[in-house]
């Protein structure tokens, strides 16, 4: 019997069409209406954010504006989520995680590179774009946020392709990475909805994360999806 992972683009059509089965009409109109906001063109990394509230929010403002995909770094603190500040958003992306080595940072800019991301840096401390001028033209953005109290680590920094700051007019030094997540986010994927690039997902992705969403809803959707695989190979 066949994988999942296995299975053609046209196969996946099919097993989202028989899992459809069990999923009211507003969902699915829901989850298309979703789908033509979603962006991997940003996608946001997260090194060692220790506070869940903090943590939590960051998932909501990233699903709120669209961005699909977030990495996380747990180098000495795990990334915890408060259920009642993400309000299910975590179920609706795609998390990686970062944590099989005592410093994991290194890791994450690998994964990000392969992809051809661009790493941004948000920092106060590095003079080179703010959220507004921040190039999206010259290709594909990793924007990495910090911790609450420290920001970025230095190896964090010295090794990004850019820096990037929220414009600040008072006495205090930094934002809430919460709330400079979701000014971040909001800007840029305002302005990339704004601009000609090619942001949208591309239908191969689109159907991936329709199946993931399906079986976030469909109760036993594990004994569905057998099913249809059996229905497959007799066919």
């Amino acid at each position: 019997m066949k994988d999942i992972s296995q299975l053609a683009y046209r196969e996946k059509k099919e097993l989202f069409q028989y899992l459809s089965r069990y999923i009211t009409r507003h969902k699915l109109d829901l989850f298309e209406q979703v789908l033509q906001y979603r962006t991997r063109y940003i996608t946001i990394g997260l090194e060692n954010i220790f506070q869940p509230q903090n943590a939590s929010a960051v998932l909501r403002s990233c699903d709120l504006f669209g961005i699909q995909d977030i990495h996380i770094v747990e180098n000495n603190n795990e990334y915890t989520i408060n259920p009642q500040v993400a309000l299910g958003a975590s179920k609706w992306l795609n998390m990686y995680y970062y944590n099989e080595k005592e410093f994991n940072t290194p890791d994450l800019y690998t994964a990000l590179r392969s992809k051809r991301y661009r790493i941004i840096a948000t920092t106060p401390h590095k003079e080179d774009y703010t959220i507004d001028n921040l190039p999206l033209e010259d290709g594909p953005v990793a924007l990495l946020f910090g911790t609450e109290l420290e920001g970025l680590t230095d190896w964090a920094i010295e090794n990004a392709d850019q820096y990037v700051k929220i414009p600040m007019y008072g006495f205090t030094e930094s934002f809430n990475i919460s709330v400079s997540a979701a000014l971040a986010t909001r800007t840029l994927t305002e302005r990339l909805r704004q601009s000609d690039l090619s942001w949208q997902l591309t239908e191969e992705q689109k159907i991936d994360i329709r199946l993931q969403w399906a079986r976030k809803v469909v109760k036993r959707s594990d004994i569905h999806e057998k099913d249809f695989l059996r229905s497959l190979e007799e066919n």
